[in-house]
């Protein structure tokens, strides 16, 4: 009914008053009833206004479509459809049971309690997943489901028949409607059910149509005359890969050069995967549906059939390969002087790791004699991505180098967690790819033809004024909020490099950040400080990679000024990556949960990450999951906020300030639902400062 009203009123500017928005709305004596109750309500939640008796809709608020993002803790988000807004926060009362991927109408204002838009779900359009994922229990004899996703701790009653392998504590999913059984799981802790849970949960392509494998087998990988045509050859340079131990896909191969006049050339070869891959083919429509690869600890779920992803495709050591190369010549100062761009042929020398890297960069002599050909290469490659990083740096892009989980498994059980720390070969290659995509999209916004963009907006300048607060606690200094650049949160990184409160500050910095997503609209990049970006350098796991080859290929083969319409393309891949990477992360935080459920009882590390309703956030030094303390468990004291970053004791006037660190015990834990309690230890806390 809310939707209704709301519609009405925004056609019936001058106001309606009670009687005349149910005669309009042709309602029944009962259904008037519901009106009044409506009406209150929305009245309260601001979502209309009575005056002199009338109701109208406050210019501010509206009605809108888009995607509900789902939390652990209850509340929401939406992503409207058209990009029209930012994400629209729903708090936990008002999700109306909308579950993850649901198309959902919201009314919403653009400024909420916290200066953002804030709304509720009136109506789930479409429902994204027709089942749900839990844990089956039992209450007196009768079988019943918790679901995973589900705000509140309320057990729904399961019906149909219960199969005799059936135990508590299993996985299964459920019908959405009846709450019927539909498969069993497993027990949570059994081998792949996570996994499983991960690929239902966020409705992830995990195997290819017939179709689709069918058309990848017909491929070959062999080259003949005719895909060489048009195509430089340069299988005489000494190219390589260079990426983890364990990677397959190989997309990136780069080579370099000095040059004559004391420049760079630079070469960027990427797996030309459109000469394989051609619009309206199955190939094709099941890679924008995948819109990524996604990469758990132990396994892929890659978006094009390993044929092609790990062996057509991939840029495999000594054997030749179909790429696109982007060819750049950088002066002495880092800056790109000429770009050529070509449909291209190359035969990498030798497939090369970070590691391997980084050690003969740090002058290891096994390292370097085993690969003594390209030592020099690589030590000019070394020279070439300083000078690239220390211009961009000057540019005011930003560098965050947060530590990340690294699971480390001995004979398939999880055996430590350890940070996953970027070395000066990862560096490199993240160089040559951001010179690579630049170029490109320079070059295609020149020729004025239609591009995926990947754009990263401004920050709002609420959330910069939370950020100038909480680094003010710190002796950390920022311009007001309109004057703030990327040069000035440049800064503060690199003021805070190496001390305690590295980590948090860079935390709070990102948290400042919007998310970056693809756009038909040239919008810039705020965290690279760039004004022109697209993605290019990874066609084998990014589907707007694949479409920005085409695109080039296109405007190189004469066709220049053709204009398509990329906005449902951009929204599309904007969101299967954001859905990709909370799958990542979520089956991380399980595996990690699940690890230190064998540590009950003992004592961690760690920093107060935030301060919420229900307590203190403290994010475990070790482990990179955080938990939580309850503000019952603080001791003998009400505890108020003073401000975002500040919980003061009425009685005893003791505070707890976002970034202190403090010694806590693991009280209990949920691997499952990611939740965990701690408890303070007393008097063991201190200043981040």
């Amino acid at each position: 009914m809310d939707s209704e009203i709301v519609s009405l009123l925004r056609k019936r500017r001058e106001g309606l008053n009670f009687q005349k928005i149910a005669r309009e709305l042709h309602l029944s004596p009962r259904e008037k009833q519901r009106l009044r109750k409506s009406l209150k309500r929305m009245e309260g939640q601001g979502i209309v206004l009575r005056l002199k008796g009338k109701y109208h809709v406050p210019a501010k608020t509206d009605l809108i479509r888009g995607r509900f993002i789902s939390t652990l803790r209850g509340f929401g988000f939406v992503t409207p459809e058209n990009r029209s807004s930012e994400d629209i926060f729903i708090p936990a009362r008002y999700t109306a049971n909308a579950r993850r991927g649901d198309l959902v109408e919201v009314l919403y204002r653009e400024k909420g309690k916290k200066g953002k838009p804030e709304g509720r779900v009136v109506r789930i359009v479409k429902a994204e997943m027709k089942t749900l994922l839990g844990i089956y229990c039992e209450r007196r004899g009768s079988p019943f489901f918790l679901p995973f996703d589900s705000p509140s701790s309320e057990e729904m009653p399961l019906k149909g028949e219960k199969p005799f392998s059936l135990r508590p504590g299993m996985v299964v999913e459920v019908d959405r409607k009846t709450i019927a059984l539909k498969e069993v799981l497993g027990q949570p802790d059994d081998p792949g059910v996570d996994t499983r849970v991960m690929i239902k949960k966020f409705n992830l392509p995990f195997s290819f149509s017939k179709e689709a494998i069918a058309e990848a087998k017909k491929l070959s990988g062999r080259i003949n005359a005719q895909d060489k045509k048009g195509r430089k050859d340069y299988r005489s340079w000494m190219s390589m890969t260079i990426d983890g131990e364990h990677a397959q896909d190989f997309d990136d191969a780069v080579s370099v050069k000095a040059l004559k006049n004391g420049h760079f050339l630079l070469g960027v070869h990427i797996a030309d995967v459109s000469h394989f891959v051609k619009p309206d083919s199955s190939l094709d429509a099941e890679a924008f549906e995948s819109g990524t690869s996604v990469y758990f600890p132990d396994s892929t779920l890659p978006m094009l059939p390993e044929r092609l992803s790990n062996n057509i495709c991939s840029l495999r050591p000594q054997e030749d390969k179909l790429t696109f190369s982007v060819l750049l010549e950088i002066d002495r100062k880092g800056k790109i002087i000429k770009t050529k761009f070509h449909p291209s042929l190359i035969r990498t020398v030798e497939r090369m790791t970070y590691d391997s890297v980084f050690r003969i960069f740090e002058d290891d002599e096994k390292e370097r004699k085993k690969y003594s050909r390209l030592v020099p290469a690589l030590l000019l490659m070394r020279e070439l991505a300083s000078l690239l990083r220390k211009r961009r740096n000057e540019e005011g892009s930003l560098d965050f180098d947060l530590l990340e989980p690294e699971l480390v498994y001995r004979e398939g059980t999880l055996h430590s967690i350890v940070p996953f720390e970027r070395n000066e070969a990862h560096q490199l290659i993240e160089e040559f790819m951001l010179a690579a995509n630049e170029a490109v999209a320079h070059f295609l916004i020149q020729k004025n033809v239609s591009l995926l963009h990947r754009t990263h907006p401004d920050p709002d300048l609420k959330d910069l004024e939370r950020l100038r607060e909480i680094l003010t606690h710190f002796g950390l200094s920022l311009p007001m909020p309109r004057k703030i650049g990327p040069k000035d949160l440049q800064r503060v990184l690199k003021d805070v490099e190496g001390k305690p409160e590295e980590k948090f500050v860079s935390l709070q910095v990102l948290k400042s950040m919007k998310l970056a997503v693809y756009s038909e609209k040239d919008a810039g990049h705020y965290g690279l400080a760039k004004k022109e970006y697209t993605h290019f350098t990874s066609p084998i796991r990014r589907y707007p990679d694949l479409v920005v080859h085409r695109i080039l290929k296109e405007v190189l083969d004469g066709k220049e000024g053709k204009k398509l319409s990329l906005s449902s393309v951009a929204l599309h891949c904007s969101e299967r990556e954001r859905t990709a990477e909370e799958a990542e992360r979520e089956l991380l935080k399980w595996r990690i949960f699940r690890f230190l459920k064998g540590m009950l009882g003992e004592e961690f590390d760690g920093i107060i990450a935030d301060i919420t309703s229900a307590g203190l956030i403290v994010e475990l030094d070790d482990y990179f999951v955080d938990g939580l303390i309850p503000y019952s468990d603080l001791g003998g004291d009400y505890y108020r906020k003073r401000s975002e970053k500040t919980l003061v004791g009425k009685r005893t006037g003791k505070t707890f300030e976002l970034g202190d660190r403090v010694r806590v015990i693991l009280a209990s834990i949920d691997p499952i639902l990611r939740k965990m309690s701690l408890v303070l230890c007393q008097g063991k806390r201190d200043k981040a400062r």
